[in-house]
C-alpha cells in the first residue's frame, strides 16, 4: 500500500482572453490540446518537452459541461517511470471582472517514491497550453 505522502496535488490558475464558454466547446478543446500533445513529439519551445515527455498518450476520463470542466489520465509517458498515476483536470470559469476567463489546473499524482520531486513542468505546460489555446479561439478570424 503507498504512503499517503507520495499522493500530492499541485494547483494553479491563470487568466486568458478566451470566454469560458468558448472553452466549453469541449470539440476545439480538445481538438486543440491534442494537437499541443501530439507537437510535444517535435522540437517546440515548451521546456518541459526538453525533459521527460516528449511522447505519451492521455485519455479523457471526465467530461463535466456544467462545470466546464475536463479531467485526463496519463495512460503512457516518460513521466510515469517516477510516477505511479497522473490526472489532471482543467477548468474554465468566467472572470469575476471584465471579459474572459480563468483556467484552473488541478494535477493529482502518485510519485513512484520518496526521492521524486512535483511534476511542477507538467503544470506549466498545462498553463502554457491553456495559454495558446486561448489566444487562438480569440484570434480575429481569417476568412
Amino acid at each position: 500500500m503507498a504512503s499517503s505522502a507520495l499522493i500530492d496535488k499541485l494547483e494553479a490558475d491563470i487568466e486568458i482572453k478566451a470566454s469560458a464558454e468558448q472553452l466549453s466547446m469541449l470539440d476545439h478543446f480538445l481538438l486543440f490540446l491534442s494537437l499541443h500533445l501530439l507537437l510535444a513529439t517535435q522540437e517546440t519551445n515548451y521546456a518541459f518537452l526538453e525533459g521527460k515527455a516528449r511522447t505519451g498518450k492521455d485519455t479523457v476520463e471526465a467530461i463535466d459541461p456544467d462545470k466546464n470542466s475536463i479531467t485526463f489520465r496519463k495512460l503512457e509517458a516518460e513521466i510515469l517511470r517516477e510516477y505511479k498515476t497522473i490526472v489532471y483536470t482543467i477548468q474554465a470559469s468566467p472572470k469575476s471582472e471584465g471579459s474572459g476567463s480563468v483556467v484552473h489546473l488541478t494535477l493529482e499524482y502518485e510519485k513512484l517514491h520518496h526521492g521524486i520531486g512535483h511534476p511542477q513542468a507538467l503544470l506549466q505546460f498545462l498553463l502554457d497550453v491553456s495559454k495558446d489555446i486561448g489566444a487562438y479561439l480569440t484570434q480575429p478570424s481569417k476568412v
